[in-house]
């Protein structure tokens, strides 16, 4: 059994119903999945770039961009219900029986074009005096003052003890920005999550985040990259 420094983790399984083959779609130029493959290589802290994913076409893409594919994805953690985590998981016990395990790894989401190897590099330093790093970007709205729609139809504010509150007076709230997660892997193993007790934030800037959920999104993550890159 080797004990190598750290893994690369890139989950791209084949079906997605909003945006057909999202995750080797061609964005900005190249597909998707690159990005992430890239950034991983050139960050030159892994001692393995892989994908996990279902699909073969997937896999040749990747493979053609620089990565590895030791195995496909099993049908139990490329259905609609499987997480992150049990992805992760799979590929970890995956590699332990080829004899390779590793002290950390980072988790990649295949649609995730802003992340760069200088924001990796800086979330595996976070890492070493933590057990999990998370990327997050405070919401652009404060959520104390959202309104919901009651019974009748008609909108009410959730929280109306923040009717006058400014904004610059409420905590800050912050989302994960659903494009990496660095972690020890001896922590992952015990508790089953990336979200570990001592789980840092690294914060990002809303212009370098978008959810790709549907063809809306990615045409406005294409203009965001076009403006983050100096191409609009």
């Amino acid at each position: 059994m080797t004990n190598e420094s750290s893994i690369a983790i890139i989950t791209a399984r084949g079906a997605s119903k909003r945006i057909p083959h999202k995750n080797i779609k061609e964005f900005c130029g190249k597909p998707i999945i690159c990005y992430s493959i890239e950034a991983a290589l050139h960050a030159g802290l892994f001692a393995e770039v892989m994908v996990s994913t279902d699909d073969e076409e997937i896999a040749r893409t990747a493979i053609e961009a620089g990565a590895k594919v030791p195995f496909m994805r099993s049908a139990e953690t490329a259905d609609d219900y499987a997480s992150t985590d049990d992805v992760i998981m799979e590929v970890l016990k995956k590699y332990e029986e080829q004899g390779r395990t590793f002290g950390t790894f980072c988790c990649l989401y295949p649609t995730a074009p802003f992340v760069t190897p200088q924001k990796l590099q800086k979330a595996m330093e976070l890492l070493q005096t933590a057990d999990s790093v998370m990327p997050v970007v405070a919401f652009s709205y404060p959520p104390q003052r959202c309104v919901i729609v009651n019974g009748q139809g008609e909108l009410r504010m959730k929280w109306p003890e923040h009717a006058k509150s400014r904004s610059q007076d409420l905590e800050p709230y912050y989302h994960d920005c659903g494009q990496f997660y660095c972690c020890k892997t001896a922590l992952f193993m015990e508790y089953g999550t990336t979200d570990l007790p001592h789980t840092v934030p690294m914060f990002m800037k809303e212009l370098e985040v978008q959810d790709i959920d549907n063809p809306d999104d990615w045409e406005i993550a294409e203009l965001k990259y076009r403006k983050v890159m100096g191409l609009a």
